[in-house]
């Protein structure tokens, strides 16, 4: 999984004092990585779970590296809008359950400044059909089978995105899933 949420990082392009999301941060393994590679950013990562936000404290402290850490949801979250240049997601989006994608996606562009992007990295499941081997096996309650490349650039346009698009997709857990990688934009400037 570290080599997949690299290859998302690595379509970031970060650029100085940028202030960086983080839905679904868990344990901060992606936060504090950020934050090592690129000191100059302000980072922030969310979580439901009060548990893996201390484990992520714990990690951050010991790494040296300053990070906020906020217990909340992805579909109701509580900053100002335009708030982050930059919004990412890795492995979270397909625990969400019905009606709550479509929260989520309009939360993310709500808080994301004029020419700010959403990368976000998940499992899916092939336009053919194919369902996701993992899903049944370690997700009982995950909504994997609703993760085709149809449906999560359909809800990103129906968020308010005017660029929405699939990056790549690659194979993952030795080849036992495959996983998406998306980019969904705001313009720079909106047009009256």
């Amino acid at each position: 999984m570290d080599k997949a949420r690299n290859a998302l990082l690595a379509e970031a392009q970060f650029e100085p004092r940028q202030r960086v999301l983080d839905l679904g941060c868990g344990t901060g393994s992606l936060v504090i990585q950020l934050k090592r590679q690129h000191p100059h950013l302000e980072v922030v990562g969310l979580d439901p779970d009060r548990k893996a936000l201390g484990r992520a404290r714990r990690k951050a402290s010991a790494a040296g590296v300053a990070v906020e850490l906020d217990q909340g949801f992805s579909y109701a979250l509580g900053y100002r809008s335009a708030s982050f240049d930059l919004v990412l997601s890795s492995f979270m989006f397909h625990h969400l359950q019905h009606g709550e994608r479509e929260r989520t996606l309009r939360e993310v562009y709500r808080v994301l400044k004029l020419g700010g992007r959403f990368l976000l990295l998940d499992f899916e499941v092939r336009e053919s059909g194919t369902h996701h081997v993992l899903s049944r096996l370690f997700h009982k309650h995950a909504t994997v089978e609703q993760n085709s490349e149809g449906r999560i650039l359909g809800l990103m346009k129906d968020a308010g995105f005017t660029s929405a698009r699939k990056l790549k997709g690659q194979s993952v857990l030795f080849g036992l899933a495959h996983a998406g990688y998306y980019e969904a934009s705001i313009p720079n400037s909106v047009s009256s």
